[in-house]
């Protein structure tokens, strides 16, 4: 029986499936919330992950969602992983239309504020826990026509670095991966002449996350950690 819960967001995703399965495998209760109703599993086996459907950008379904992932007293809510996010090259700065900059922000930045909002309080009462987010080597190394994108995940990681300042005294620890280009199916068909032996895998960006949701990272917080690959 699992003796801590884990909230991730995004669990569907070419990395979230990676995190999920990481978690489950080192015996995490899991709930993975997703914009649409799951396919029922044939066999789900006792560690299977718990699927909601909910609207991240929405609070009422946030608020919701925490409670279903802090509801079992013999597994506390004990660590969250912010996925949800998004990508959009929309031209350069002045060329891009204030509805894509802002969805930028609305995509990326809006879910992780209000899951860990609503989570802190639980992570809290279960005696300290972590928070994982998700930027990108663009918030700290920009390139051209992602102004949005870019801004956005600046935002990811300036708000994980608040919340492990203010929650520090609490136990409460916020760290921030920053993947560069992750090896997923929807990236190859986007960048079929890469080299995509220089990508990050998504299991291996699962288990720098998994890591530093684990006490083996107690001393970190407010870490920024590349995860390059070697790209």
């Amino acid at each position: 029986m699992a003796e801590r819960s884990v909230l991730i967001t995004g669990g569907t995703g070419g990395l979230g499936t990676a995190v999920t399965a990481t978690f489950v495998e080192a015996g995490w209760r899991v709930v993975a919330p997703q914009r649409h109703q799951p396919t029922p599993s044939p066999d789900p086996g006792p560690n299977a992950p718990v699927r909601l459907v909910a609207d991240l950008t929405e609070a009422d379904d946030v608020a919701r969602v925490t409670e279903v992932a802090a509801e079992d007293p013999q597994a506390p809510l004990r660590a969250v992983v912010n996925l949800v996010g998004g990508y959009a090259s929309a031209g350069l700065v002045h060329e891009t239309p204030i509805e894509e900059f802002e969805r930028m922000l609305t995509l990326n930045l809006r879910p992780t504020h209000l899951v860990t909002r609503a989570a802190l309080p639980r992570l809290i009462e279960a005696g300290g826990g972590a928070v994982v987010c998700v930027a990108s080597r663009a918030a700290v190394a920009p390139f051209p026509g992602v102004a949005g994108y870019v801004t956005a995940k600046a935002a990811v990681l300036a708000f994980a670095s608040a919340v492990a300042v203010e929650y520090k005294s609490a136990g409460v620890r916020c760290n921030t991966v920053l993947p560069s280009i992750i090896d997923t199916p929807t990236n190859r068909a986007d960048m079929p002449q890469a080299d995509h032996s220089r990508w990050v895998a998504p299991t291996e960006i699962a288990s720098v996350i998994r890591f530093l949701a684990s006490e083996e990272s107690a001393p970190t917080s407010g870490a920024a950690v590349p995860v390059y690959g070697r790209a």
